[in-house]
């Protein structure tokens, strides 16, 4: 998709080249940075700086060895930095990356300092800045001003340093998620494996690192370029002095590097990374970052981001264009580039596999999280985009033998249940997106629906029509989970013509049905002679047969049947009463997952399983409900400051919820290429179609006070069902809703 600089920056060709406003100032990258004063989940975002999609994405740590709240590695309670490294995850449950770090400091590192591997500094917020592609802080017992930007492949680094003191930087390949040479958490070991430091001359250096974490066998190249020359340099591995050699290797390298502080105040670094080998970090470094002016770079990123943020107009007030244009900001950051601007990346085999010219190889594909809104939201926005994330998900198919479930760093962590890359292309090929073979990504949907691996014997599926968890673990989300799955896949069938393939998934669609328990209204557990599994508490979230939820937030999960959901609880009335207590019951049984947060009743927003819920209304007959409730949530989970999330955003899909309900629908069956109606936010919005077309919402009667919708009509014509389809959108036009 992108192999050079001026590429990334032209990522949406068709965009306008004429902007109404300049949306990166609209973007506040502290949102979602912070643990509120209840302790409840930060958004776990960071602040520094990436391009869209970028393969490096440059921030501070504020924790000396990462650990799991906050994931990014960064807390805005905090006041220490411990270093700047150049991959990061954004929003994520889990934690991994932080590669290659850099850290200025004025004085003279010992062995023993530097075997010791920590090197804090205090910063005030008063003194740190970030926006797109640009971030800064001033380290205090230093002095140092830090700037930071990036491009897809490069950070770029700026210090600069008190005039007369001394000029070190620590460079340190051992800074990750573990503290020494393993650190386990559960059945995960983090360790590196090996790592090298290359002294090129005196203003490069070369190396790699090979670790394992929650991404197996990850292999980092780097280059790194100063813009002066290296006086001395102590390395390490571990607590051994590596002399001057300029070559070391070993598993627990540090460099302490000082600079001739008579040659100026400013020191620049340039790293390039590569997920291929140190010819393809050369490469990404001669392509992407040959300026020595900073600024070069603060320019390009931040055009590269307006051009991305202007794919959406709206009137708003600058708080709800504050939240808003962050959210499209945390949305677009990933999935991450992963292969080199030669097109070379490496495959879920570790090797080294070619894309066809023009094509960018994508990771960080956390999709049971993403495929809700996130991956919806590129289809509808960015479709070529969207496009080539689903030929990279087919090739992760053909070389790991199904689609993805969480893919990093180009390998499969195997997070989470289904098989949710499933419904992204289902999406893609109901929408008609160009660029997709559409035999080919069924062909792959096909055999990952029926090819049994870990959490998917579908063996076991076919045999019992269901999960026992006798012989499966969070059997009842599975099941409700791959019903959809099965849903998604049945709907590319009839598109495709294949009957008998049809009938087939929409069977197993259907499955959910066998783990209802008329008795008690709820989803729940059986073994594999059909018999209930006792006990079962619903309030309960300590159950194994559910992930990180409870019987109240999955007995909504099956967006592809509402209509069925509705009839297995005894019709409308029964239904919607069963919905209301689920809006307003309040008890608790046992310790909370740790994963739930932003409570109304039992819908529990920080989390995903219940992002849809909200809008079920719509299908019992009382879409006013379904409006109420989406505008509580935006208003009460949602704000422009460092807490502004109420739980992980999860490579932007808590973002695409708020963008998405703001504007008015939501992809209720996010496999479907349709949406559900909501109430919008604004008086007028604008989506800017890759086409050249406009689809304008607007609500010329809309103010805070009121969010029912007396009607809703496109280009003139009513809606019928509250359903809008894709097609309908990419056609262009107007939306027009009449508030009461």
């Amino acid at each position: 998709m992108k192999k050079t600089l001026l590429a990334v920056v032209c990522l949406f060709v068709s965009a306008p080249t004429v902007f109404a406003d300049d949306y990166t100032r609209y973007v506040n990258p502290f949102i979602g940075t912070q643990t509120d004063a209840t302790g409840a989940l930060s958004g776990s975002t960071f602040p520094g700086p990436t391009m869209p999609q970028g393969m490096v994405q440059l921030s501070p740590e504020t924790e000396n060895y990462v650990t799991w709240d906050p994931c990014s590695g960064y807390d805005y309670n905090k006041d220490k930095i411990y270093g700047f490294t150049h991959t990061h995850l954004s929003g994520t449950g889990c934690t991994d990356l932080f590669d290659v770090s850099l850290m200025p400091a004025t004085n003279d590192v010992s062995l023993k300092e530097l075997a010791k591997g920590e090197f804090p500094q205090t910063f005030s917020h008063d003194e740190e800045q970030a926006r797109p592609g640009y971030y800064k802080v001033r380290l205090q017992e230093s002095g140092v001003d830090v700037e930071l930007s990036a491009t897809t492949r490069t950070g770029i680094h700026r210090y600069t340093f008190p005039k007369g003191k001394q000029q070190t930087i620590i460079f340190d390949l051992d800074r990750s998620t573990f503290r020494g040479e393993a650190y386990y958490t559960g059945r995960r070991a983090y360790q590196i494996i090996q790592s090298q430091m290359r002294f090129v001359d005196d203003k490069t250096i070369e190396g790699y690192r090979v670790i394992t974490g929650w991404a197996k066998l990850r292999k980092v190249y780097f280059r790194a370029e100063f813009s002066r020359a290296i006086k001395s340099r102590l390395l390490i591995d571990g607590a051994r002095s590596a002399g001057q050699s300029d070559v070391v290797n070993g598993r627990s390298l540090r460099a302490a590097l000082t600079f001739d502080a008579s040659e100026g105040s400013q020191i620049m670094v340039r790293v390039a990374i590569s997920p291929v080998d140190s010819e393809g970090a050369r490469e990404n470094m001669r392509a992407e970052a040959q300026s020595w002016e900073f600024e070069h770079y603060t320019r390009a990123a931040h055009d590269a981001w307006q051009r991305e943020l202007s794919r959406i107009d709206i009137e708003a007030s600058d708080e709800q264009k504050t939240i808003f244009y962050t959210g499209l900001y945390h949305v677009l950051m990933q999935p991450n580039t992963m292969s080199d601007v030669d097109g070379r990346y490496m495959n879920t085999n570790y090797e080294i596999s070619q894309m066809p010219d023009g094509e960018t190889y994508h990771s960080t594909f956390s999709l049971w999280d993403t495929f809700r809104a996130a991956h919806p939201l590129y289809t509808l926005i960015a479709p070529d985009v969207a496009a080539q994330f689903v030929r990279d998900m087919v090739r992760h198919h053909q070389s790991y033998g199904y689609l993805p479930i969480w893919d990093l760093w180009g390998q499969d962590n195997y997070c989470m249940i289904g098989n949710h890359a499933i419904p992204v292309l289902a999406d893609a090929i109901l929408a008609e997106l160009p660029g997709i073979d559409q035999k080919q990504a069924y062909q792959a949907m096909r055999e990952s629906s029926t090819r049994s691996h870990l959490n998917s014997p579908f063996e076991i599926w076919e045999k019992y029509g269901y999960m026992p968890q006798t012989l499966q673990n969070t059997s009842v989300s599975i099941t409700l989970e791959q019903a959809f799955d099965d849903w998604c896949v049945a709907a590319v069938a009839k598109k495709l013509g294949l009957n008998d393939d049809y009938q087939h998934f929409l069977r197993r669609s259907e499955f959910y049905r066998n783990l209802f328990d008329k008795n008690i209204g709820f989803f729940r557990p059986k073994d594999e002679n059909g018999n209930w599994i006792e006990p079962f508490d619903p309030l309960s979230y300590e159950q194994p047969c559910f992930i990180e939820g409870n019987a109240w937030q999955y007995m909504w999960f099956v967006p592809h049947n509402p209509q069925g959901l509705i009839e297995l609880l005894g019709g409308k009335e029964a239904f919607i009463k069963k919905l209301d207590e689920n809006f307003s019951l309040t008890a608790t049984s046992g310790e909370v997952n740790g994963n739930a947060s932003g409570f109304i009743g039992q819908y529990a927003h920080g989390n995903e399983p219940s992002h849809h819920t909200v809008y079920l209304y719509n299908f019992a007959g009382q879409p006013e409900r379904t409006q109420e409730l989406v505008d509580q949530v935006r208003k009460t989970f949602y704000n422009a400051t460092p807490c502004g999330y109420a739980g992980n955003d999860d490579c932007g899909q808590m973002s695409a919820w708020y963008i998405f309900s703001s504007l008015g629908f939501y992809p209720f069956n996010a496999g479907a290429a349709e949406y559900v109606i909501g109430t919008p936010l604004f008086t007028r919005a604008t989506i800017h179609l890759p086409n050249g077309r406009d689809f304008n919402i607007i609500a010329p009667n809309k103010t805070e006070k009121k969010i029912h919708v007396r009607s809703v009509k496109l280009n003139g014509q009513p809606i019928r069902n509250n359903i809008l389809s894709h097609k309908q959108i990419i056609s262009g036009g107007t939306l027009e809703f009449k508030m009461k």
